[in-house]
């Protein structure tokens, strides 16, 4: 099997099979409906470099030792084999889209080239303007603003970054098509990552009196400062610097606020037409009855949640991520040649009324991605990490989930207390902080800044999280020394806006936190 791996910049699941009611996504939702789809799927830290490199690495931040965007693993913690490298060394053709590795020092200024890829990877041209004045504003003049919707054809190159990665992704299936060599192409997409710039068009999608607060729009009450994220990067955009908004908790205008919302949902809905263009072309050079698709995110993105925005944060609007799995003959019947899986859908005109072939409710991480991958293309499944594993250069931390594809076999409830709870999937999330309270450098932290690490444990029922002493200079966290505890029950507090860690007797969670963290 070829693989197709498409991994979403900032991308929290709102997507209709995701049970989305607001959002057009035809696109990634019929691909929702041919794969098994992981409704409770977390990124192991809400910030793009750290993320990335923990899931192509199949290593937790703890052993990438990567919390910030200013290190290179190989050469600051161990030399550790990448998914796409070993997929190399598999006899693959492996090529890089758009944004997978996060560019710069953290995957040494080459994506990690020549190591994860075959040949270089590929940056959109355009990608040098995403920050630039590119946003007229209702004085003509032009902006770097949040908010951006834009005329296309007065962008510079006559073009925008994700379109351009379409076309070339495309390209690379038609070159692979005539080769005939098996590949691994990642496609890695901006949008919906800020500034909010799209094509205008896409806002008619969204009437602005549609458009609701979040359900949680204040700073909950018994929320340690510690774990807020004060959202300085949106407070650096035109529009927003001339709200003149308090720092750190805001808040923003309500007005300006679901503008924010409803142009996020405008970015998503034009990144669902460039994956429906990406899966058409997958129809039409013919290999859609030979390659696993894989959709995720490196992370969620806040909408006004607690009061908060961006990512930078251990709640589940950061965390949680979309996460599905196309694999024909397993997800879905074998394809019959000539028959199209994947026809572009219109989200101007097509009513999306696909459903997921299968929802796991398994809670899973991103970190699996690579032990996963390698068991449904048929390779060797590469071996659990030993304890310390920086001396190991290929073995993974994520085990395999593709035994919870059968999503038929998940049960409801269950009989034994003690079985469960041992046998209860997890996923782990950590974030740093540079003191307890907010201050200008709380979202993203430098390594040698970080006094505090948030190490956050989520299962179905509940979110745990413990903000501990960290030291940046032998990476060690002391547990002895808790700063602030976070706990939320999922059944009467889905939003996480209750915290009732100090009216709770939470040893066990912290034993479990423990025991998993020391091993």
């Amino acid at each position: 099997m070829n693989v197709l791996f498409i991994v979403v910049d900032d991308l929290r699941p709102v997507l209709g099979c995701y049970g989305d009611k607001l959002v057009k996504s035809p696109n990634i939702d019929q691909l929702a409906s041919h794969s098994v789809v992981f409704s409770n799927a977390y990124a192991q830290q809400a910030v793009c470099a750290p993320s990335r490199v923990s899931f192509l690495t199949g290593r937790r931040p703890d052993s990438t030792r990567l919390y910030d965007f200013y290190s290179y693993w190989r050469v600051h913690a161990g030399n550790y084999s990448t998914m796409p490298q070993y997929f190399k060394e598999n006899g693959y053709v492996t090529l890089s889209v758009g944004k997978v590795f996060h560019p710069g020092v953290s995957s040494n200024y080459s994506d990690d080239y020549p190591h994860s890829w075959s040949v270089p990877p590929f940056h959109p041209s355009t990608e040098k303007y995403e920050n630039d004045k590119t946003c007229r504003g209702k004085d003509g003049r032009l902006y770097a603003n949040l908010v951006c919707p834009v005329d296309v054809t007065e962008m510079p190159g006559g073009t925008l970054p994700d379109i351009q990665s379409t076309e070339e992704a495309i390209r690379l299936m038609n070159v692979m098509k005539t080769s005939k060599q098996k590949f691994f192409l990642a496609v890695g997409y901006h949008k919906p990552h800020i500034p909010l710039r799209y094509p205008q068009e896409f806002l008619k999608l969204y009437p602005l009196e549609n458009i609701t607060l979040a359900p949680d729009p204040w700073v909950p009450e018994k929320l340690p400062s510690v774990a807020y994220n004060p959202w300085m990067d949106i407070r650096q955009r035109d529009d927003v610097k001339a709200l003149n908004v308090s720092f750190p908790y805001g808040p923003l205008p309500y007005d300006f606020q679901r503008q924010i919302r409803q142009s996020y949902y405008a970015a998503v809905s034009y990144l669902d037409t460039q994956v429906g263009q990406l899966l058409n072309a997958l129809d039409d050079v013919g290999l859609s009855n030979s390659t696993i698709v894989v959709f995720t995110a490196d992370h969620g993105w806040s909408l006004g949640e607690h009061g908060e925005w961006a990512k930078y944060s251990n709640f589940d609007v950061a965390t949680r991520v979309p996460l599905m799995f196309y694999v024909p003959g397993m997800t879905t019947s074998p394809v019959i040649p000539g028959e199209r899986v994947f026809p572009y859908r219109d989200p101007f005109s097509h009513i999306s009324d696909f459903m997921p072939q299968g929802q796991s409710k398994k809670v899973v991480e991103l970190v699996s991605l690579f032990s996963t991958l390698a068991e449904l293309a048929g390779l060797q499944v590469p071996p659990v990490c030993p304890e310390p594993s920086f001396h190991v250069v290929l073995c993974t931390e994520g085990s395999s989930i593709v035994r919870y594809f059968n999503v038929s076999e998940e049960k409801d409830g269950c009989d034994d207390t003690f079985r469960c709870f041992n046998e209860e999937t997890v996923a782990f999330s950590q974030y740093p902080r540079p003191a307890d309270t907010p201050q200008w450098n709380s979202d993203k932290p430098k390594l040698k800044d970080i006094r505090i690490m948030g190490y956050s444990m989520r299962t179905i029922d509940y979110r745990y999280t413990v903000w501990v002493q960290f030291n940046p200079n032998n990476f060690s966290a002391n547990f002895e020394d808790v700063h602030a505890g976070e706990l939320y029950m999922v059944e009467t507090d889905p939003n996480q806006d209750y915290n009732i860690y100090n009216n709770t007797l939470h040893v066990w969670f912290y034993k479990k936190i423990l025991g998993f963290l020391k091993h």
